[in-house]
């Protein structure tokens, strides 16, 4: 990689015009300049495009004909993207201005890191995180280290991490000329901890930088019953497409307690939209199954590291109490 590679910007939009401006302004105010933005429209109806054309002139727009969700979005502008750094970021968001500097920065000096997470903190609260870089538990639950806590220093050190969240990811494109591009499947939910898994799978390591800070209005386009069924379906996705028969045959008591557990409580809080919705995503998971089988022969062909690496770093159950859970976008 060069000392000064390109970075590709790919932002996924639908009917977000009021988040644009103050995320592209951001982008504009990066200290380092040799990047590309693209925006990868998902049919909005909003104003979007017009926006984008009349007042982001240098941003590429691909206007898709329909809504193909956070996954379809993402991969148009990953497959039209020129970068050797490729940079999926929220339009709920908005960047400190050495962002890209420290992951291009990061990139040059770890060959072996093929993702790397960002410091994500709330935009409105700016002191609290959404994200250190997500976590995956032996259990087949995924979370965001450190969400809800206050910054007090506690990540502030580059550290390996097992995923980086969608809503500020940095892939190297030699990694995803490897292992793919986003699952289509997800369609929104769990579609970088999926392609985490895949990364980690192959050797790839995921790089926590604290220094690429990124506020981030949370559930600002997503949440709700919508991601609560997507949760409830891909959680079961990521463990059939990914997790080891090796690791499985060890863990499988645990992985179907916390499936249980997360189907209780759904029936428990019944009257709930978003529980009813979360638990027709876990049996819409069990129904489609089968077609995944196909999807986890290649991905388990990709593996080139051993149990005892995988295990390093996901999270044991009794360690992950404290780092919290919440939606990976």
């Amino acid at each position: 990689m060069s000392t000064h590679p390109l970075v590709s910007i790919i932002i996924p939009n639908w009917n977000g015009a009021r988040h644009l401006p103050t995320c592209l302004e951001a982008l504009r105010r990066q200290t380092y300049r040799h990047f590309e933005v693209i925006v990868a429209d998902n049919a909005s109806t909003d104003g979007s495009q017009e926006l984008l054309r009349r007042d982001y002139p240098e941003v590429r727009l691909i206007a898709l004909p329909e809504n193909r969700g956070f996954t379809g979005a993402c991969n148009a502008g990953l497959r039209a993207a020129r970068g050797d750094i490729l940079v999926l970021l929220n339009n709920d968001t908005e960047a400190d201005p050495r962002w890209l500097a420290a992951i291009a920065d990061a990139f040059e000096r770890h060959p072996e890191v093929g993702l790397i997470a960002s410091k994500m903190l709330l935009f409105d609260r700016r002191n609290v995180f959404h994200t250190a870089g997500d976590f995956y538990r032996v259990d087949g639950l995924p979370g965001n280290r450190g969400v809800w806590q206050a910054d007090t220093g506690q990540y502030e050190r580059e550290e390996y991490v097992f995923s980086a969240c969608g809503g500020a990811a940095a892939y190297r494109r030699a990694m995803l000329d490897e292992i793919g591009l986003l699952d289509e499947d997800f369609f929104y939910s769990c579609e970088d901890v999926d392609l985490a898994w895949r990364a980690q799978l192959a050797g790839w390591r995921c790089l926590y930088v604290p220094q690429a800070v990124v506020y981030h209005r949370l559930a600002a386009t997503g949440g709700g019953v919508t991601a609560s069924f997507y949760d409830g379906r891909n959680f079961l996705y990521v463990i059939v497409k990914n997790y080891p028969g090796s690791l499985l045959r060890r863990y499988w008591p645990q992985i179907v307690k916390a499936q249980l557990r997360l189907a209780l409580e759904s029936l428990r809080a019944w009257r709930g939209a978003a529980a009813r919705a979360r638990l027709r995503g876990q049996i819409a998971g069990l129904l489609t199954l089968p077609r995944l089988v196909r999807k986890r022969r290649e991905v388990q062909r990709l593996r080139r590291v051993s149990d005892e690496y995988l295990l390093s770093v996901l999270t044991p159950v009794d360690r992950a109490g404290g780092q919290g859970n919440s939606p990976s976008q």
